[in-house]
């Protein structure tokens, strides 16, 4: 799990409700109305830019992805591709069958490697692989960064509203109130929806697609690699070749 998104939204939480608290109840913070404005403005708009097969893609994957992390870093990736590779070079493809990887992207590569399918058609598949993948996680990034953008102004909108119906009943003192109320929560609300979750969980996905981005291309050039019967010190060298500068100077300092 990412302990960062977890951390994240438990202190925004807090941060609100210790506000809240500090000078009145939760009671007082909630409109019905409000969160209609915000609720259906954000789906409307949202249906309105993207077609439901990509909501159906790229909703659940932001969630998934924006509470879990990679679990191997681009440093131990590398040494795991050197020691299968260690291993195919000494055992050949049957010794891959007793190999175990944590990545289900490497096992599905090696699987392909022995098996025995030549090098095009495992590069063609990977890659169409990994391209799907990625095609999905931007979908999320663009969904939730289209509601980030979308809820504060449809608390403005919310605003509005609640403004002309205010100055509408300025006779009527008992409704003041519920559509003051309605104006300004409306506004709180998609300033929260917008900054708190769906932005935050945008950029999070961002990241998310750079990290894959480097891992999954490490894995197929290390595969085909091996496919080519280079020997492992070759294939590390290589890998590490690929990297950003930062993730270079994590693998110098762990050697």
């Amino acid at each position: 799990m990412d302990i960062a998104t977890g951390l994240g939204f438990l202190a925004g939480i807090i941060t609100v409700s210790a506000l809240i608290l500090m000078g009145g109840s939760f009671r007082m913070f909630y409109d019905v109305h409000a969160l209609i404005v915000i609720g259906g403005g954000c789906t409307a708009g949202t249906l309105i830019r993207f077609p439901l097969s990509a909501m159906a893609h790229g909703f659940p994957m932001g969630i998934k992805y924006a509470f879990s992390m990679r679990s191997q870093s681009p440093r131990v990736l590398i040494e795991e591709i050197s020691r299968v590779a260690d291993i195919y070079k000494k055992g050949g493809a049957t010794a891959l069958d007793q190999v175990e990887v944590h990545d289900p992207f490497l096992k599905q590569a090696l699987r392909f490697l022995a098996d025995g399918y030549d090098a095009d058609f495992m590069r063609r598949t990977l890659e169409q692989d990994r391209d799907t993948f990625f095609q999905h996680l931007d979908e999320g990034q663009k969904i939730y960064r289209s509601i980030g953008d979308a809820a504060p102004a449809w608390g403005m909108v919310g605003t509005l509203v609640g403004m002309v119906q205010m100055f509408s009943n300025m006779e009527d003192p008992s409704k003041l109130g519920p559509f003051m109320a309605v104006a300004l929560l409306a506004t709180l609300y998609g300033a929260l929806v917008g900054n708190l979750v769906c932005l935050p969980i945008a950029d999070k996905l961002h990241v998310k697609l750079e990290e894959e981005d480097v891992s999954r291309n490490l894995i197929i050039d290390g595969v085909l690699q091996m496919r080519a019967s280079k020997s492992p010190a070759v294939i590390r060298e290589m890998l590490i070749s690929y990297l950003p500068d930062h993730h270079k100077h994590m693998l110098a300092e762990a050697a």
